[in-house]
C-alpha cells in the first residue's frame, strides 16, 4: 500500500513538470511567432524613400567619380615627373661615373706618392651621398687637382639629389595608387547599392530619377562655322555611345559626362579641364537665362555636366548602364542645375 502511494506522488510531480515544460514551450513558441510576426510587419520603405536613397547615392557616386579622375590625373602627372627624374638620374650617373674614374686615378697616384693617407676606396664609391658625407678626404689631394675634385663633388650632389627626388616621387606614386584603389572600391560599392535600390522600383518610378531618360540616334544638320557649333556637332556624333566611367572616347571606349564635354570642345580646337569640378571652377560662367548651343551645363554640386544644344535640350553621358543621349532640361536636370559655363 505504501509503495503505490509513493509512485502516485512521483507520477504527479512528473506530470506537473511535463505540463510546465509544455507551457514553457508554448510560451516560447508564442514569443517566436510574435517576434517573427513583428519582423514581418516591419514597415517597408516607400517609393519616395527609395528614390531619395538612390539620389543620395548617385550624388556621392558622381562626386567620387570626379575625384577619382582628379586622382588619376595626379598619378599621371607624378609618373611623368618620375620619368623625367629618372632621365636626369641616368644623365647624372654617366657624368658621375666618368668623373669618379678620373678621381680614382688621381687618388691612387696621390696615395702612391704618400700625399694621401686616408682610404682611397671611399673616393671611388658608387654611392654619391657617401662621397658627399666624406668629402673632407678630398682636401688631402693636391691643390692642382682641386678643379677635378670640385666637379666630382658637384656631380655627386646632382646625382644624390636626383636619386632622392626619384625616391620621393615613387613613394608619392605608391600612395596615389593605393588611394585610387580605395576610391575605386568605394565607388563600386556605391554603384552596387544604387543598382540594388533601382531594382526595387518599377520603370515608371524610375522616371526622372537622376540623369538620363532621353533619346539617341539623331543626326546634327546645323552649321559648324563657330567653335561652339563644332562642339555641338561632335556631341551629336556621340549619341548612342556607351557611358564609361572615366571615359574620354572614342565611341567604342565610351565617355563619362566631363569626358564628353572636354572632347567636344577639344574637337572645336579649345582645351578645357578634365573634370566637372575644374570646368565649373575654371571656365567663365554665363547666364542660364540666355543659354546658347555649346554652353556647358553644370549640375548637382558640380558633380555632373552636359552640353547644351538648344531648344531647352542637352546632350549628356548620364551614368553607368546608359548611353550618350539627348535629354530635355527638365526633371532632375532642372532641379539640380547649378549654372552654365562657356569655354
Amino acid at each position: 500500500m505504501h509503495t503505490p502511494g509513493s509512485l502516485r506522488v512521483v507520477a504527479g510531480r512528473s506530470t506537473k513538470r511535463r505540463v510546465a515544460a509544455v507551457a514553457a514551450s508554448l510560451l516560447t513558441a508564442g514569443l517566436v511567432v510574435t517576434t517573427a510576426g513583428s519582423a514581418a510587419a516591419a514597415p517597408q520603405p516607400t517609393v519616395a524613400q527609395v528614390r531619395h536613397k538612390i539620389e543620395v547615392l548617385e550624388t556621392k557616386a558622381s562626386k567620387l567619380g570626379q575625384q577619382y579622375i582628379e586622382a588619376q590625373q595626379e598619378l599621371a602627372s607624378a609618373e611623368a615627373r618620375l620619368k623625367l627624374v629618372n632621365e636626369q638620374v641616368a644623365r647624372y650617373l654617366v657624368q658621375f661615373d666618368k668623373l669618379r674614374a678620373e678621381v680614382g686615378r688621381i687618388a691612387v697616384t696621390s696615395y702612391e706618392d704618400g700625399n694621401l693617407s686616408s682610404p682611397i676606396g671611399l673616393l671611388t664609391s658608387g654611392n654619391p651621398q657617401q662621397i658627399l658625407d666624406q668629402a673632407s678626404i678630398l682636401s688631402e689631394l693636391s691643390s692642382a687637382d682641386a678643379a677635378e675634385m670640385h666637379q666630382f663633388l658637384a656631380a655627386a650632389k646632382q646625382l644624390a639629389n636626383a636619386q632622392e627626388a626619384a625616391r620621393r616621387t615613387e613613394k608619392a606614386i605608391l600612395q596615389l595608387r593605393n588611394g585610387l584603389r580605395k576610391r575605386k572600391n568605394e565607388l563600386d560599392s556605391l554603384l552596387a547599392k544604387q543598382k540594388a535600390l533601382l531594382q526595387q522600383l518599377s520603370p515608371q518610378d524610375r522616371q526622372g530619377l537622376g540623369p538620363g531618360g532621353g533619346s539617341g540616334g539623331q543626326k546634327y544638320h546645323g552649321p559648324t562655322s563657330t567653335q561652339a557649333e563644332k562642339a555641338v556637332a561632335f556631341a551629336y556624333d556621340q549619341l548612342g555611345c556607351p557611358y564609361v566611367w572615366g571615359g574620354t572616347g572614342p565611341c567604342a571606349d565610351g565617355f563619362d559626362c566631363s569626358g564628353l564635354t572636354m572632347e567636344a570642345w577639344a574637337y572645336a580646337g579649345v582645351s578645357i579641364p578634365r573634370t566637372s569640378y575644374e570646368q565649373w571652377d575654371d571656365l567663365p560662367h554665363v547666364s542660364t537665362s540666355d543659354l546658347q548651343p555649346g554652353d556647358i551645363l553644370v549640375f548637382n554640386g558640380a558633380s555632373h555636366v552636359g552640353i547644351y544644344v538648344g531648344d531647352n535640350e542637352l546632350i549628356d553621358a548620364p551614368q553607368t548602364g546608359m548611353d550618350v543621349e539627348k535629354v530635355p532640361l527638365t526633371g532632375w536636370y532642372a532641379e539640380t542645375l547649378d549654372g552654365a559655363v562657356l569655354p
